[in-house]
């Protein structure tokens, strides 16, 4: 007859040179190991393959809860199902829950920001912009709440907030945002559906304004003179000077470097990574634009930036520097901008008779049918484009000088 196991006699168990056990019934034992411990086990077989199931460490589970939990386990097997796997897939749907309960709205749009940056496809200053919206109007009030939690009407009340502060276009725009990342979370397991949806007709983006530009030719060359009696920063200056001869981007040309420039082959490249279509662009400069450059270069050609901010040349000028060194000068904010050198010129331009794609090209806006490499996409109609530059640099030194100007028009043929 088998030895009855006692709590009196488990606890009297002495630890000896190697593990040992003491069985209890049915496949059940206590390990007492070397060090003391003493662990409960019990040994089965499924499709005739030997398994160990824990089931806890003694004196914390008893002898009876042990008989207890062995019990259970033994029922399960009779029923068909593995215990170990089912306790496996108990604590994977309880790490599941608990990841996402945890999983707060900041958390995961945080995350879907460096997971962004991490693919480098996002222009940086959409992912600040992003970054803004989320930060002043969303993590305030729904930051800290899980993300499966989140309601559309939870939302709609938040997005409400900015739009009935008078910020229509922020609402709508931090609507997109917040739909990008709960997107990425049921892509990513985090959460289950992009609340989103529901708000698909409400706070729409306005109708998109025309940026502020001048395009009539007297007052061009009423600014082109108004930039050369500029009285600020020389190198706010030169890239006032150097805006309408080129028409980037204000980022573009804010981030230029200097190992960008070719000066004696008069070219400018820019890399894809800082363009906002991720292409490479060609900027052929006017014997204008280079001499501006060459002024230029020995004040920041000993830098990394061409326009380097005023506290520190280890970043480049602030967007805000152009615009309000356009306001220093007199025009408002509904007269002239940056951007509006791109506008200013494509208008011109046109009106001038130049080829219509060799302006797109120059303006680096995207290619219709998205087909022709990035290279091929940037040196399209080269040729024709330096003609161009340098027209326009020759037409603009007409409106400065403040004589009567001939449009210079395309060679046919």
């Amino acid at each position: 007859m088998p030895k009855l196991i006692t709590d009196v006699a488990l606890r009297k168990a002495k630890p000896q040179d190697k593990p040992y056990k003491i069985a209890v019934s049915n496949g059940l034992y206590l390990l007492v190991n070397p060090i003391g411990s003493k662990l409960w086990r019990w040994k089965y077989r499924v499709a005739g393959k030997e398994k160990l199931l824990a089931l806890g460490s003694y004196p914390v589970v008893s002898l009876q809860d042990a008989r207890q939990r062995h019990e259970e386990a033994r029922r399960l097997l009779a029923q068909g199902e593995d215990p170990s796997e089912r306790r496996r897939a108990e604590k994977a749907a309880r790490v599941q829950a608990e990841a996402i309960a945890s999983d707060t709205f900041e958390r995961v749009a945080r995350d879907w920001m460096a997971y962004r940056e991490a693919k480098g496809d996002t222009a940086e200053t959409t992912a600040a912009k992003d970054r803004w919206r989320l930060e002043a109007y969303l993590f305030p009030h729904i930051g800290q709440r899980p993300i499966t939690e989140i309601t559309a009407i939870e939302l709609r009340d938040v997005l409400r907030k900015a739009e009935e502060a008078g910020k229509r276009e922020t609402a709508s725009r931090a609507k997109i945002t917040a739909g990008q990342v709960f997107r990425w979370a049921v892509l990513e397991g985090r959460t289950h559906s992009d609340i989103t949806s529901s708000l698909r007709r409400l706070f729409t983006t306005p109708k998109p304004t025309h940026r502020a530009t001048i395009t009539d030719p007297k007052k061009i060359g009423e600014l082109l003179r108004a930039i050369e009696g500029f009285s600020g920063q020389p190198v706010t200056q030169a890239a006032l000077e150097l805006a309408p001869l080129v028409f980037v981007r204000p980022g573009e040309l804010r981030k230029a470097e200097w190992s960008e420039f070719d000066l004696n082959a008069a070219m400018w490249r820019i890399p894809g990574e800082r363009m906002k279509m991720k292409a490479p662009h060609l900027v052929p400069l006017s014997s204008q634009a280079v001499e501006i450059l060459r002024d230029l270069h020995g004040l920041t050609g000993h830098g990394h930036y061409v326009f380097p901010g005023v506290r520190t040349a280890s970043r480049p000028m602030s967007e805000n520097t152009i615009n309000a060194a356009l306001r220093r000068l007199g025009y408002a904010t509904d007269e002239m901008t940056g951007h509006g050198f791109r506008s200013m010129a494509a208008t011109r331009l046109n009106e001038m008779g130049w080829n219509a794609d060799a302006i797109e090209r120059q303006l680096a806006h995207a290619e219709s049918n998205k087909v022709r490499g990035a290279y091929t996409h940037a040196a399209q109609y080269l040729e024709e484009r330096k003609r161009m530059m340098q027209g326009w640099a020759d037409y603009l030194a007409g409106l400065k000088a403040g004589g009567k100007v001939v449009p210079i028009k395309r060679k046919k043929g």
